[in-house]
């Protein structure tokens, strides 16, 4: 029976077991009829400690050394993830550095600006690092090899490559639901943003080229002068371990996109060259020499002198060396992943972590709120222009974000402020290129630029249009009910699709489109009525007010989540466990008004 409400509302009838189920958000074991809390709010990170009052001089003594410990285990785990990541970059790089390059040469390939979109996007997923990409798109448009226009789509495409790196980094806190909600969220923002400019900004391009005209504007207004080498401060932190472990040459990278490219092994085995002593002859090259010094006389050489890393002597191939490198980077990345989200549970907390949350997501007092997201903008750019890596970056915020000292609101602008940064690390980079190479180069990295400053325009400038935000908490609310999702986003956005796009791009423009045409109608039209179903249902026919017509593994995910589940029984238990025990039971814990009070509840 349905019973009156006030105001002349009915009730709702007999919910149905399987959409309570579905719609259940919560862990198994948490009760249903327990008020709605916001799930993106931050936590209180309570010290459940002694208070600092109430300890002795040795308990004071111990927890300051235990303190100084946990940092330094902080700083030591940081530095091997790092370390870690340079690793996990060579190791793509040597699997897949010669790839990249063949699909490079193919320029009928490249003509296709969808086909350029995706290849710097799996280009960037291969070698794990957009300077690469960069530096072989650079290399290409130097030596002739590829026009500026075709560059553009690839530019876009490393671009949104390299929100993968905050995506992976986001699974090492799976375990525990809220913070994977709210980490896997934060590396989804960087992901939406990116995939959202580029879908803009690519049809854009294609037609009127704004982005090659400004930048070629601005090379015109410039002069343009070579300068020095822009300081790498991470990898002077880093290469004193990472070039114990392995050494590329960057030349042989570069040159895997070009003619003269050859064969040979990425890993470098010779570091220098000494000249023989010779008398009354006082110049020397040294071993700061790249390559053979020049001859002296006519049969004196110099003598190379060979690296001192592990594999530098090594019979093994490339993919041989890519793979053990490979397996043990990611071994220590996720190891370092763990133990950091460890210790930051453990540092952050009471004072400390309200201190530190405060000041991050501190706003100016009115009417300057709103400078406060563009100061966080300039922030995360000159962190990354300091680290010299978008990548390290990003993977610091989204941990912090997990543990809930930053929020979402305010780590989406330190994530477009690590955009602009890697972006100015480019330009600087060009300004110390050759003469010959310097104009090209400079407009690629102002292309690089403009892209995304066109985007913080676009999906940051106006609050309303600020869409990567509620898609990124939808996201992580879904991520957080069927964790299965975090992996199928992951293989979707930045591998499967990419290859299918790639692959219909080989049969041509007509066959891309006609193919993929179909679906992605479909989906903005899916999209559109789903919209207006929340917003406006009475301009839709009474049929579409509601996806119930639907079957239901087309408009539910609790039938993939079920029959994963029978293919992995190892998985967590279901989420909606609790909330079909208070529908079965209403006489249960909860009492005979449990089932009134589930269905008060917003479904």
């Amino acid at each position: 029976m349905r019973s009156s409400l006030p105001g002349g509302q009915v009730s709702p009838p007999a919910l149905d077991t399987l959409s309570l189920a579905d719609r259940s958000p919560g862990d198994a074991g948490t009760s249903s009829s327990a008020p709605a809390l916001d799930p993106w709010a931050l936590p209180q990170l309570k010290d459940t400690g002694q208070p600092w009052r109430e300890l002795g001089a040795a308990g004071r003594a111990q927890r300051v050394l235990l303190g100084l410990l946990k940092a330094c285990g902080l700083l030591g785990s940081l530095y091997l993830f790092v370390c870690s990541l340079d690793i996990l970059s060579s190791a793509f790089q040597l699997l897949g550095s010669k790839v990249a390059g063949d699909i490079f040469k193919d320029n009928v390939v490249l003509s296709n600006p969808v086909a350029g979109l995706v290849i710097g996007v799996l280009v960037t997923v291969l070698v794990q690092s957009s300077s690469t990409s960069s530096s072989i798109v650079v290399s290409m448009v130097a030596s002739n090899l590829l026009r500026v226009r075709e560059s553009v789509p690839i530019v876009m495409g490393v671009n949104v490559g390299t929100s993968v790196t905050s995506t992976l980094v986001s699974m090492a806190q799976s375990g525990d639901r809220d913070e994977f909600r709210r980490a896997f969220g934060g590396s989804a923002v960087h992901g939406v943003f990116n995939w959202l400019t580029a879908l803009v900004l690519l049809p854009l391009e294609s037609a009127l080229a704004p982005l090659e005209r400004l930048s070629a504007l601005a090379l015109r207004a410039a002069s343009l002068q070579p300068g020095a080498q822009a300081p790498d401060i991470l990898k002077v932190l880093t290469q004193p371990l990472t070039h114990l472990i392995v050494q590329l040459d960057a030349d042989a990278i570069a040159n895997s996109a070009t003619r003269n490219a050859t064969n040979g092994s990425l890993i470098k085995h010779w570091c220098g060259a000494r000249e023989p002593a010779i008398p009354g002859n006082s110049s020397d090259c040294g071993a700061a020499s790249p390559g053979p010094c020049p001859k002296t006389n006519g049969s004196t050489t110099a003598e190379q002198l060979p690296c001192h890393h592990l594999f530098s002597g090594t019979a093994l191939s490339d993919l041989a060396v890519g793979l053990i490198l490979l397996a043990g980077s990611l071994l220590v990345l996720c190891s370092c992943l763990v133990l950091v989200v460890k210790l930051l549970n453990s540092l952050l907390r009471g004072r400390i972590a309200q201190a530190v949350r405060t000041v991050i997501n501190a706003d100016f007092p009115f009417p300057f709120g709103w400078l406060s997201g563009y100061l966080a903008i300039l922030v995360g750019a000159g962190m990354t222009f300091v680290l010299q890596s978008s990548s390290v970056f990003t993977a610091a915020i989204v941990p912090l974000m997990g543990v809930g000292v930053i929020s979402l609101e305010r780590a989406y602008p330190l994530l477009l402020g690590s955009n602009i940064g890697t972006t100015t690390t480019a330009r600087l980079a060009a300004l110390a290129s050759p003469p010959r190479m310097l104009p090209s180069a400079l407009q690629v990295a102002l292309i690089h630029f403009f892209f995304n400053a066109a985007g913080i325009l676009l999906w940051y400038a106006a609050p309303p249009l600020r869409l990567p935000i509620p898609l990124a908490r939808r996201f992580g609310d879904l991520t957080a009910r069927f964790r299965w999702v975090a992996a199928a986003y992951l293989l979707l956005s930045f591998l499967l699709l990419p290859l299918a796009a790639f692959g219909l791009s080989l049969a041509g423009p007509a066959v891309l489109a006609g193919v993929a045409g179909p679906p992605l109608a479909l989906l903005l039209l899916a999209a559109l009525v789903t919209a207006l179903q929340r917003r406006r249902p009475a301009w839709l026919p009474r049929a579409l007010r509601s996806w119930a017509w639907l079957p239901r593994p087309l408009r539910s995910l609790q039938p993939w989540d079920r029959l994963l589940r029978r293919c992995c029984p190892c998985g967590p238990a279901p989420a909606a466990a609790k909330g079909n025990h208070c529908y079965d039971n209403p006489q249960g814990p909860e009492g005979p008004e449990g089932p009134a009070v589930l269905a008060s509840q917003r479904l």
